[in-house]
């Protein structure tokens, strides 16, 4: 498989730091928070370098936010949630009912707060400083990605068929156009493309070709079924000595000095040398238990997941991003995930039966071939979102010496999983800080 060039020097890059990494190192028990992609692909790279690891969360491994998410690995197409566009949206945020982005004010202190610092980021100097720090990321976690399907060939339903960014209108395919030659600049490949051309990288959106002004292609893009690779992550790991504690609850941490000492469980303290906060949307809580501020808050939401059928052109093999619904399709082997919508609404876990007949109705609209739709399986997820769209990675000077984080990727949790997990690894290699 090609890389784009920024990829490729990324690969190159990488493959030097795991070879200092792996030789220098003095392995350390390290003790990971969460079981989800994030997770278990940072206690990936840290079993790699010689650790002891010990994964604990309160669920099976996979089972929060990665567990029906979109399944697009979007490497080269990052654009962010917080966009000055934003601006003409909010009396459609805040009033209608339908609108795939809604926001419904909790009496929460961090929702409040995390909602004003994320209208501040939605200015394009931002955008464009988080579009760059996001392809950077995404392109190390390709690599990484594939380093590790190369080492383990897990069954995951992976497919290499790139993505197509549909536009309904010319105004709203020009304001694509200035995020994608942005994103030319920093390495991605993509152009512009006209109704015609979708349906001739996608026959499934024949009947949908008058609907569309045009759309961005981007060639590279993946697809993958993230509940497998934990599955095959978690077994994978387990067989190397990976120590996973599910359906045990870390509530609290035992400090010494400026350390952590243990994680308070369920099950008891567990002791580590350093520690890995990968809790997504849960993370602020406990953050905030070692005077740390992670500005990190859940943006719900759904997906749905149907049975295709096989015949040719029916359902799609490429990626497909609705822009004007906010709904993804992406083929996993026999199946279609439809996932969608943002709702800043809290930590309600129901499913709203509107909220899915909406996923329904997309999919029938695209693609009134691809499903009979008769098992719809529905879903729904916390992503945990940043204000600016950009993951907490790494120590936070407010927080324990050897307690580090790595959450609030939002969306992008399963692009950038292997990249972030690569930045934790790296940082507690002393040998890469002081390089």
């Amino acid at each position: 498989m090609a890389f784009p060039p920024r990829a490729a020097r990324a690969y190159s890059q990488s493959l030097g730091s795991q070879s200092i990494s792996l030789r220098k190192v003095a392995p350390m028990h390290v003790c990971v928070l969460g079981a989800g992609i994030v997770g278990l692909a940072t206690a990936w790279q840290l079993e790699r370098r010689g650790h002891q690891v010990t994964v604990i969360d309160r669920a099976a491994p996979g089972s929060g936010a990665s567990g029906g998410n979109g399944a697009q690995l979007s490497y080269s197409y990052v654009q962010p949630l917080a966009d000055p566009s934003i601006w003409k949206q909010l009396p459609k945020l805040l009033l209608s009912p339908s609108s795939p982005l809604k926001l419904r004010p909790q009496l929460d202190p961090l929702q409040w707060r995390w909602g004003m610092e994320f209208l501040a980021a939605c200015n394009a100097q931002t955008s464009r400083d988080t579009t760059a720090k996001l392809l950077e990321l995404a392109a190390s976690s390709r690599v990484e990605f594939e380093a590790m399907r190369a080492e383990l060939s897990p069954e995951c339903d992976f497919s290499a068929t790139g993505k197509l960014v549909l536009y309904a209108s010319q105004a709203s395919l020009e304001g694509a156009r200035a995020q994608l030659e942005l994103q030319r600049t920093m390495g991605s490949e993509q152009r512009l493309v006209t109704p015609e051309e979708c349906v001739a990288i996608e026959p499934a959106l024949t009947g949908y070709r008058s609907h569309m002004a045009g759309a961005v292609h981007t060639p590279s893009e993946c697809a993958a079924d993230c509940l497998k690779v934990c599955i095959e992550l978690t077994k994978a790991l387990s067989a190397r000595g990976v120590r996973f504690m599910s359906g045990v609850d870390a509530h609290g941490f035992v400090r010494n000095g400026n350390r952590v000492a243990a994680a308070r469980t369920g099950d008891g303290d567990v002791e580590a040398d350093a520690f890995v906060m990968a809790l997504g949307s849960a993370s602020h809580r406990l953050g905030r238990a070692l005077g740390a501020y992670l500005p990190v808050y859940p943006l719900k939401g759904y997906s749905i997941t149907v049975e295709v059928d096989p015949a040719p052109g029916a359902a799609p093999r490429v990626n497909v991003t609705d822009s004007a619904r906010k709904v993804v399709f992406a083929r996993i082997g026999s199946r279609l995930r439809v996932a969608g919508m943002a709702e800043l609404v809290g930590h309600d876990a129901s499913i709203p039966a509107t909220r899915i007949e909406t996923l329904a109705a997309a999919t029938r609209a695209l693609f009134p071939h691809a499903s009979r739709l008769e098992e719809l399986h529905p879903w729904t997820g916390m992503r945990p979102a940043t204000p600016k769209g950009l993951p907490i990675i790494g120590r936070l000077g407010s927080a324990p010496s050897n307690m580090l984080f790595n959450t609030g990727h939002g969306a992008l949790g399963f692009t950038l999983a292997f990249g972030s997990a690569l930045r934790i690894a790296q940082a507690l290699d002393p040998s890469a800080s002081a390089a």
